[in-house]
């Protein structure tokens, strides 16, 4: 896994909508998700699995990353969208409710390898157990989490409000996490369409909690995501910084400076190596 890859934004797309699906090929996304769970109904399942694998196989979709998102390996469609999404290929396959590392390991072993693996934490089992699903997830291919806040919402039947109290010590939990087993984390969906407003207030609020980017259902959503995990200017001079000071050759060795008034430890350097590295690849994305 690259971990300066832009994943900013990570937009669904309904799997069996092939006009949707041309669409993303020209969409400003990190991230297309091509969906066969929630956005396809049930005696649509085999149509939408056989146009968004045709999708992948075609191409088209330039810098951006294509996953498709399967349906769970407990329903009747599960088995079929894992097998046909791993012999099309794309960048990965996202799983839903992933609850226990068994799950991880199932599927791991069925896709043998042929791509990665993304996971959905979307129930309260998954949140009891999420450093083991962490442990699970690097041993069985698996580069990145995805909330799933609305099935974890249904699940606590709580009422998250704009907020979302209820769901931050999910969120913080969820973060510490995929960091602590080197995995990339996406914050949920913003539901409600028109309100960009609210929509940006959340993006600010997942990445202040350390989430790589935002997971969206609408292409409306796409600017204010990638807007909010964008690294800025300001952020990015002070990474160059750290990173010029550290390099000096009379600072060879020292583990603190003393940088415009600020104190600065080793530690800052790499995360200021890291957020460099991420704002070249969005450039370059961009580019």
């Amino acid at each position: 896994m690259n971990p300066a890859r832009p994943r900013r934004s990570a937009l669904y797309m309904p799997g069996g909508n092939a006009r949707a699906l041309e669409k993303a090929r020209s969409l400003p996304a990190d991230v297309v998700i091509l969906d066969l769970e929630d956005s396809v109904a049930p005696d649509a399942k085999a149509e939408a699995r056989a146009v968004a694998c045709e999708a992948v196989k075609a191409g088209g979709f330039g810098p951006r990353e294509v996953v498709v998102r399967v349906n769970g390996l407990d329903t009747p469609w599960g088995a079929d969208d894992l097998a046909a999404a791993a012999t099309a290929g794309p960048d990965a396959i996202l799983l839903p409710k992933v609850s226990s590392p068994e799950d991880v390991a199932i599927a791991g072993a069925r896709i043998g390898g042929r791509t990665r693996l993304w996971a959905m934490i979307e129930t309260c089992q998954a949140v009891f157990r999420l450093d083991a699903l962490g442990a699970a997830s690097r041993e069985h291919g698996v580069d990145v989490w995805v909330i799933g806040g609305n099935d974890l919402v249904k699940e606590m039947r709580c009422r998250p409000g704009a907020d979302r109290a209820p769901l931050l010590p999910a969120l913080a939990m969820s973060v510490m996490a995929a960091r602590a087993h080197g995995l990339a984390i996406l914050d949920g969906v913003y539901n409600d369409i028109p309100d960009l407003d609210g929509l940006a207030a959340e993006c600010a609020q997942g990445q202040a909690f350390g989430f790589d980017g935002k997971s969206l259902i609408h292409p409306s959503h796409l600017a204010a995501a990638n807007a909010a995990f964008t690294p800025a200017e300001d952020e990015v001079a002070w990474a160059r910084s750290v990173v010029t000071a550290y390099a000096a050759p009379e600072n060879a060795g020292k583990g603190v400076l003393k940088i415009d008034g600020r104190m600065v430890e080793r530690l800052h350097l790499a995360q200021a190596e890291r957020l460099i590295a991420v704002a070249e690849a969005i450039a370059a994305r961009e580019t």
